[in-house]
């Protein structure tokens, strides 16, 4: 199920972000936490257990080199291993694919840890800021809003990337590069032009989730927003090529399949989640089951058959999203949260106004770089203004 996390007040931007990207909504802790839902059914929390590896011996600096303990034995890995799956709370079919390569555990606390980072990133100047911890995680999880559904589509999304990106850094032990045609894996490893395995990613992801009821028509929303989160990433594949030969000529042309930045996928989810569609229920009073019923606004969303909801590539979402001015069941609301004052002061203030702080900061510049190793900085100080929201 998707994930919801929090990031510190007026914390840094995501480690991939460059410097540019340093406004980052508000919350408590960098860590990922558990949201409750059908998509990623665990939490994003591991702790080191004692006992989990073998204690290695007291050395005393005279020992044989022979007694050193350079590998682990296969038991004592696949134990940790084990645990480190059942710790992410995962359902029977989800710990069963986890328990069967080692690389799993890690990439899924990796995936929703850079979901969580692009989440508040694309929203960091909206009312809702893809902060979401207690009581208005669960209640938020229940409705189908349009932030439901990015949510579902940013983490399944994020799990296909990190899967993809793992198989080709060989952390995987079930798959390794794309094995794209024309393109043999051993010259390929050679030359570096090793594939993301998105073949791989995608597969294992859609039997991760898994498919819902046709019964439950919110079921349904939340696994076709999903998919919609791995169809960004399948669309977003490029061919990456490099050339090999003396003083520059291609003798040798390596060419292999590339996902594109995460943040870039980030960016299309947003955008689908601005033109997300909107779909009632009715029941068919012949068979008692849910199905869908176009918008008001008049957009085909395909016809009839036994499927319920509509073929498109589009998020789609069942409930009208609040506010989220006020404190409220979803949301903590917006009062004293951090604004510019012409970009969205007036819009995340919800027209209460905002109030303006004057303050002295001290940080460095005119920074270089000397012989050898480090970076001599000066000291600055200057005087800048802190919008915050009134409540």
């Amino acid at each position: 199920m998707p994930a919801a996390w929090s990031v510190e007040r007026e914390a840094a931007a995501r480690p991939s972000l460059s410097s540019e990207r340093s406004d980052v909504p508000s919350g408590n802790s960098l860590r990922p936490r558990p949201l409750h839902g059908a998509l990623l059914k665990f939490y994003f929390k591991v702790f080191a257990e004692e006992g989990s590896l073998p204690a290695l011996p007291r050395l005393t600096g005279s020992e044989p080199l022979t007694i050193l303990p350079l590998t682990l034995e296969p038991e004592a890995v696949a134990q940790a291993h084990y645990k480190a799956c059942d710790r992410l709370k995962l359902e029977r079919k989800q710990r069963r694919m986890c328990r069967r390569d080692p690389g799993v555990a890690e990439t899924l606390v990796e995936a929703v840890s850079m979901s969580a980072l692009e989440c508040q990133y694309q929203f960091r100047f909206e009312r809702w800021n893809c902060t979401l911890e207690g009581r208005y995680r669960a209640s938020l999880l229940k409705r189908g809003f349009k932030e439901t559904a990015f949510l579902y589509a940013i983490s399944s999304a994020g799990l296909t990337h990190a899967l993809a990106k793992a198989c080709s850094a060989g952390r995987m032990e079930r798959c390794t590069c794309d094995e794209a045609p024309d393109l043999e894996n051993r010259e390929a490893w050679q030359w570096g032009g090793c594939g993301d395995n998105l073949k791989y990613s995608s597969k294992f992801v859609k039997e991760f989730l898994g498919r819902r009821s046709s019964k439950d028509l919110r079921a349904r929303v939340d696994f076709h927003n999903n998919l919609v989160g791995v169809k960004v990433i399948k669309a977003g594949v490029e061919t990456t090529c490099k050339c090999h030969g003396v003083s520059g000529s291609c003798t040798v042309r390596t060419c292999w399949r590339q996902l594109a930045p995460f943040h870039e996928v980030g960016k299309h989810l947003k955008h689908k989640y601005e033109t997300a569609l909107k779909v009632g229920s009715t029941t068919n009073e012949a068979t008692g089951e849910a199905a869908a019923i176009s918008p008001p606004r008049g957009r085909a969303l395909g016809a009839g058959g036994g499927d319920p909801l509509p073929h498109t590539p589009e998020l789609v979402h069942l409930d009208d999203s609040p506010s989220f001015c006020l404190a409220g069941r979803f949301s903590p609301g917006t009062a004293g949260r951090r604004c510019h004052r012409e970009k969205n002061c007036e819009s995340i203030c919800c027209g209460r106004g905002h109030n303006t702080q004057s303050r002295v900061v001290t940080r460095p510049c005119q920074c270089q770089v000397r012989w050898c190793c480090y970076v001599e900085c000066r000291q600055c100080t200057q005087r800048e203004e802190v919008y915050t929201c009134k409540g």
